[in-house]
């Protein structure tokens, strides 16, 4: 059964995203719930994905142990025994879908890390032969491997607003501080880059990724949110590839592809067929499979 909305009145709600639903358990932590709603061009779709949030949590985990050198994240713990009493009551809706993780101050900016051109890159390169204003060479083709990895950063809109692709100096002047600009911008190449060598040996290539940070107590930079999922990424089998059109993926680019092809307006929520969500969650299971090399568990 999907679980399209948590239902916790006994839990502080701070906020329903596009996925997950946020509860402040005290003053340091926060409980972050992966439902299975899922969204495309920045709107949510009527109905769920059954299993989706476990699936994301699963991925998040095991990502957030391998790069934990990398950068420190706000991981406190997923394992639901060790979760407060007043959260465990609510065993039901939220075991195996909810992280315990340290209250954070959000940074108000995506972090997209690039290392091939496609999407939203590609349909810009091709007007302009720039990605968020960055000049690349010409006579690149869909797909291709960048020549070097990009950091594009987005604004983070309201729900039922678009992201907005930005130049990376503007970041400077959103976070009014050059020098974590610049920490960010490392830490979020540095964790693409290990990430893509990681799924390289498991024949996926990483076409881009988006990653979210926020700063503690002591002002140090901190890996926030979800990482590296087929919500947040673009996983593209590398047994297939070849440059020169889109690709064959692990994740959500199969739907944003349907929503593409019955001409969807990108602003109206809408129910999708039951053969488009069982495609979907099956690229998600895969993904999570071969990823992880553990089997998925819903």
């Amino acid at each position: 059964m999907a679980l399209l909305s948590s239902n916790c009145p006994d839990l502080k709600l701070v906020a329903r995203g596009k996925v997950r639903d946020l509860y402040e358990v005290d003053e340091h932590s926060l409980l972050f719930v992966a439902t299975d709603r899922i969204s495309a061009f920045d709107v949510i779709m009527k109905n769920a994905i059954p299993g989706k949030g476990k699936l994301l949590t699963q991925i998040s985990l095991f990502w957030f142990d391998l790069l934990k050198d990398v950068i420190p994240n706000h991981l406190i713990t997923a394992d639901f025994e060790k979760m407060p009493a007043h959260i465990q009551k609510y065993r039901e809706q939220l075991e195996g879908r909810s992280l315990l993780v340290k209250k954070m101050r959000v940074l108000p900016v995506e972090a997209i890390v690039r290392g091939y051109i496609t999407g939203s890159g590609w349909s810009e390169y091709k007007r302009k032969n720039t990605i968020c204003d960055i000049q690349l060479p010409e006579g690149l083709i869909e797909s291709q491997k960048l020549p070097e990895v990009l950091f594009t950063p987005s604004t983070k809109a309201d729900i039922g607003d678009h992201d907005e692709n930005i130049h990376p100096s503007k970041m400077v002047d959103i976070l009014g501080d050059k020098e974590l600009a610049d920490q960010l911008t490392k830490a979020a190449i540095d964790l693409y880059i290990k990430a893509s060598e990681y799924a390289a040996t498991k024949n996926i290539i990483i076409a881009d990724t988006k990653f979210e940070f926020g700063l503690d107590e002591n002002n140090n930079l901190v890996l926030v949110d979800e990482i590296l999922t087929p919500d947040s990424s673009r996983f593209w089998p590398a047994a297939t590839y070849k440059a020169g059109s889109s690709q064959d993926s692990f994740d959500k680019q199969f739907l944003r592809n349907y929503l593409e092809s019955i001409s969807f307006d990108k602003e109206t929520s809408i129910e999708l067929p039951s053969d488009v969500i069982e495609s979907t969650l099956n690229k998600y299971k895969e993904a999570c499979k071969l990823l992880t090399g553990r089997e998925v568990q819903l």
